[in-house]
């Protein structure tokens, strides 16, 4: 555990590493509360080391969790498709009880846009008393440990992305499926992401992922399959137990999430509220390019710089 005590309030933020390579526990931090400049930079630099951080105990109405969220940047919609709910259009509800709230299938957010939000952030408000955990896999030290010559080949790689995906495949069904996609999205974005803030090499893949530019259907799906499944090597992994009231963070940049759908028709709700995010940039140079749909109602007036 590592204490830092910040200069301009007084609170001793705690640092508490769970696993090897990915996830830290905070303490000393309110959310409720609306943060200093120096605490947002301690948990901002917690979050780019650990990739995804736990905050027990948080207790926030809507207006809470977004003011908490705008000491990260400025905030999407909702949902790219769905949007908020009516007076809160910046809240995504996952209520196992309503729709689209299964995502047991390793992906990060909304990576079909040309510009996927950069951080999340999950607040926990009713959870089963035995199951749905998630799991967070650090995608960048996935990428690090890559053979030499998959690393090669993986930088060059372009992957298109499609809310029509094996992830839609996966988690919806009937109706839903059917909302989810009345507007179908895709991007391009390259298979090794340079992250905007710490210049770090990372994985971008996931369930979202279609497929590869310039190869053949089965290739590519076969190479990305290799990808996912040294990303998401237990070793990469942190997995988390959900109390009510836990509110964690993770980077979507770096990292892809798996949320177990063992809790049969158990209650499981969260309210998620999403930082807006830039254009992937590759190892080359080159951005990430959208390829249909138009998400500018979903970011619009962002302005983020994360």
């Amino acid at each position: 555990m590592t204490d830092v005590m910040t200069a301009d309030s007084g609170i001793r933020v705690g640092v508490k590493q769970l696993a090897g390579n990915i996830g830290a526990e905070i303490t000393g931090v309110d959310a409720a509360r609306p943060l200093s400049d120096s605490v947002a930079a301690e948990l901002r630099e917690a979050l780019l080391t650990h990739k995804v951080i736990f905050l027990r105990g948080q207790q926030l109405d809507y207006d809470q969790l977004v003011v908490f969220g705008r000491s990260f940047g400025d905030l999407t919609l909702g949902h790219p498709i769905y949007g908020g709910p009516e007076g809160r259009p910046l809240l995504r509800e996952m209520d196992s009880k309503g729709e689209g709230t299964r995502a047991n299938h390793w992906h990060a957010d909304f990576t079909y846009m040309e510009n996927p939000p950069a951080v999340a952030i999950l607040h926990n408000t009713v959870c089963p008393p035995v199951g749905g955990d998630t799991i967070w896999a650090n995608t960048a030290a996935a990428y690090e440990e890559l053979s030499e010559g998959l690393r090669t080949l993986a930088d060059g790689l372009r992957v298109v992305h499609s809310n029509d995906s094996d992830f839609t495949d996966a988690t919806y069904t009937g109706d839903v499926r059917s909302s989810y996609l009345k507007n179908v999205f895709s991007a391009e974005h390259p298979a090794v992401r340079v992250h905007p803030e710490t210049g770090e090499r990372s994985l971008f893949v996931g369930g979202f992922a279609r497929s590869v530019t310039g190869l053949g259907p089965q290739a590519g799906r076969d190479l990305l399959r290799v990808l996912v499944e040294h990303a998401t090597k237990p070793e990469y992994t942190v997995r988390w137990k959900w109390q009510v009231g836990d509110l964690v963070l993770w980077d979507n940049r770096s990292t892809l999430h798996y949320a177990v759908h063992d809790y049969g028709d158990q209650h499981r709700r969260g309210e998620r509220v999403t930082v807006a995010g830039t254009t992937t940039v590759g190892v080359d140079g080159r951005p990430g390019t959208v390829l249909r749909g138009n998400a500018e109602a979903f970011t619009a007036g962002s302005g983020s710089t994360m």
